[in-house]
């Protein structure tokens, strides 16, 4: 199967490199971005790894290039660093991106549509959620979803882990709504062998209270620490996204927290989600404690004003007399 990734920054050579690594995930990786050079450049790197893992065919190309795609993900835009969302005090963190991406996205979108309409569209790019609200809006289809919070769910299984003495894959544990400031960590369902989590927390003897705001702002901040360190948060996503590009070439069926539309919410958000060859087939809410449906309530309203920003930048810039 052919998959293509649209930029060729961090993040989307970071994802290629995962997909090469996992082996025999798709057959073709095509690398598109503004920057020709780049994507040539990119392609020509990964070229001389492939051959350790089972056969993959990489290369930079066009959009006429995605014909017959299967997936196509979407890494384009600014990152944090770049678009000045690196401060921990401000509340839009992720969002301080959307306008800037927004219009990104109203160029690339459309032509990724004209030549794989069929193709399963992820959304990689910071915010992923309102851009894919704004993504579905462009392509005209449901066949979309973003990265959501499983990234930030396996952050909070190493935080969890690494405080308790066990390995991340021994816990399981769930981070809902915006992949951004507003996420909700679902503590209440949070189990390491079946044994709350919380439970074992308060058995340490530290004050529960002060241990959930440590972990708490860990994980809401982990891009920008890695940022601080490296310029760019790219490996973890680009692992993720190579998962999520596998279950979808698999029609695994997998639960995992990644976000697309749903209906009794009207925005992109991060549920108990089903992901199979046609993108996102089920969303289910999660368990969850009053505070935690607040909470999760609370997210859905940002998710729905940067939505409709996000969508009112679009209908703005196409209008003919818009500026």
């Amino acid at each position: 199967m052919k998959i293509g990734v649209v930029g060729a920054g961090a993040v989307g050579a970071a994802t290629a490199l995962s997909l090469i690594e996992r082996g025999g995930t798709c057959r073709e990786i095509v690398l598109i971005d503004r920057i020709a050079g780049r994507a040539a450049g990119v392609a020509a790197d990964l070229r001389y790894a492939a051959p350790l893992s089972p056969v993959v065919d990489v290369r930079a190309g066009a959009y006429r290039d995605l014909a017959d795609a299967a997936l196509v993900a979407i890494t384009a835009g600014v990152n944090e660093k770049s678009g000045g969302a690196t401060d921990r005090s401000d509340p839009q963190g992720r969002l301080r991106l959307l306008d800037t991406n927004a219009r990104v996205y109203a160029d690339i979108v459309p032509q990724i549509v004209a030549v794989a309409p069929r193709a399963v569209l992820m959304v990689v790019t910071d915010p992923p959620d309102p851009l894919a609200d704004l993504t579905r809006y462009l392509a005209g289809h449901d066949r979309v979803f973003s990265t959501g919070t499983l990234i930030d769910s396996l952050r909070f299984r190493v935080h969890l882990a690494d405080r308790l003495r066990v390995r991340p894959s021994d816990v399981q544990a769930m981070v809902v709504g915006e992949h951004g400031t507003s996420e909700v960590l679902l503590w209440s369902s949070a189990t390491v062998g079946g044994i709350r989590v919380l439970d074992l927390l308060g058995a340490e003897g530290r004050p529960l209270d002060a241990v959930r705001a440590e972990i708490e702002q860990s994980i809401r901040y982990a891009n920008i620490t890695i940022i601080e360190g490296t310029g760019a948060s790219q490996y973890g996503i680009g692992a993720v996204s190579a998962r999520l590009i596998e279950a979808v070439l698999r029609d695994e069926r997998a639960v995992l927290p990644v976000a697309a539309y749903h209906p009794g919410f009207d925005v992109t958000l991060s549920l108990v989600s089903v992901l199979g060859a046609e993108g996102v087939v089920r969303m289910h809410p999660p368990r969850a404690t009053p505070e935690e449906h607040a909470a999760l309530e609370r997210s859905v309203s940002t998710l729905r004003a940067a939505k409709h920003r996000a969508l009112h930048i679009v209908d703005e810039q196409s209008t003919p007399d818009a500026g």
